[in-house]
């Protein structure tokens, strides 16, 4: 028995002799093959009649390129002398080590041809025809598979196997405890999560390639920090301008009075009141621009006042009409409705987009002109 389980912790190690392929599932590289055949003793005289039929089943497990695990039932004929049809049945847990990818390697397909060795323990029960008295004992099978991979795919292994199995009844490799098999078969391997019938071999490169690969992404990386480093540039370009433009438009505009004498010796007066963005509404901040023209027209009867509305540059030509326009009938109806100026002295124009002032905001403006003859 010691042999035994020696023989299976060396074939185990052939797990890391083949770390270059690649990882699989749990239900990848199975195979089920049915194998049939003839078996008799070791020693002893042996004529055609002593030999026995053998039949079986066996389901693989395929870890490796180099090693797998089988289970593998089988079932004599004629191979006691007694009356009943099948005179033992034998099941094994054998494992198997492909020599050929062992040695000469893998190089992901399989080869037309490979050996394959197996070693491995089973149970043997023998009936004897009275049924009355069973015999079963532990086995250890050894032998070689003389793999042939067929078709285009690698799916069909047909195989010619000669092996040994020993009778451990006492305990010991006993060749007089002993018959010796050939049995053929055909297995069928099912396909992987790979879209193979057996182990794919992973896509090496080479260190240059490798150095290349990061060259190229260390060149992108590098793109990618100088255009960073440019938007980061632009948005600061964006926040001084929008700075810029707040500041702008939080200015009070400058508001001047002028009194002009022309040759003509008439006198006039402008006084100008300006409007928030879109607006047509009268501030009251603005409102003592307005009354200096309200008191000022009270004082003077012969006076008249023009009012021209004016809208800045921004926006649709319509609607800058139409807030020039209503931002001098704005100032006209305060004259009217709060100071009581008649509404023949006073003349309300919409002058559409005013360029009276260099900053584009100030031009948003009703500028009220005072006539008077001395």
């Amino acid at each position: 028995m010691k042999k035994i389980f020696t023989l299976t912790a060396l074939s185990l190690l052939v797990l890391s002799a083949n770390a270059q392929v690649t990882a699989h599932k749990f239900f990848d590289n199975w195979s089920i093959g049915v194998n049939g055949g003839v078996v008799t003793k070791t020693v002893g005289k042996t004529s055609f009649d002593d030999f026995g039929r053998v039949a079986g089943l066996e389901l693989t497990k395929q870890i490796t390129p180099v090693w797998g695990l089988g289970f593998e039932g089988e079932a004599g004929f004629k191979t006691t002398g007694f009356k009943t049809i099948v005179d033992n049945t034998n099941v094994n847990l054998l494992n198997k080590v492909n020599f050929t990818n062992w040695f000469c390697g893998y190089k992901g397909v399989p080869r037309a041809f490979e050996l394959e060795g197996i070693v491995g323990v089973g149970f043997n029960h023998y009936f004897e025809g009275s049924a009355v008295k069973n015999h079963n004992e532990f086995t250890s099978k050894m032998g070689l598979n003389f793999n042939f991979n067929v078709g285009q795919k690698k799916a069909w292994t047909i195989a010619l196997k000669p092996a040994i199995i020993y009778g451990l009844g006492d305990n010991k490799y006993n060749v007089n405890n002993s018959v010796v098999e050939l049995t053929a078969g055909v297995a069928y391997h099912f396909k992987t999560s790979n879209g193979k019938h057996h182990f794919v071999k992973p896509q090496l490169h080479n260190q240059s390639q490798i150095d290349a690969l990061n060259a190229t992404i260390n060149g992108l990386r590098s793109d990618v920090e100088q255009k960073d480093g440019k938007i980061n540039d632009m948005n600061r370009q964006i926040r001084n301008l929008q700075n810029q433009l707040n500041d702008a438009r939080n200015r009070k505009p400058i508001v001047e009075t002028v009194e002009v004498h022309t040759k003509s010796e008439k006198m006039t007066l402008e006084s100008v009141i300006t409007f928030r963005q879109g607006k047509t509404i009268v501030d009251a901040a603005q409102l003592p621009n307005v009354e200096r023209i309200a008191t000022y027209m009270k004082n003077h009867k012969d006076c008249k006042v023009i009012i021209k509305g004016y809208a800045s540059p921004e926006g649709n030509p319509e609607i800058n009409t139409r807030l020039a326009r209503e931002r001098a009938e704005a100032v006209k109806n305060i004259l009217i409705n709060k100071y009581g100026i008649a509404a023949n002295r006073i003349t309300a124009e919409g002058q559409g987009v005013g360029n009276m002032f260099s900053e584009p905001d100030w031009n948003r403006v009703a500028i009220c002109t005072l006539e008077e003859s001395k």
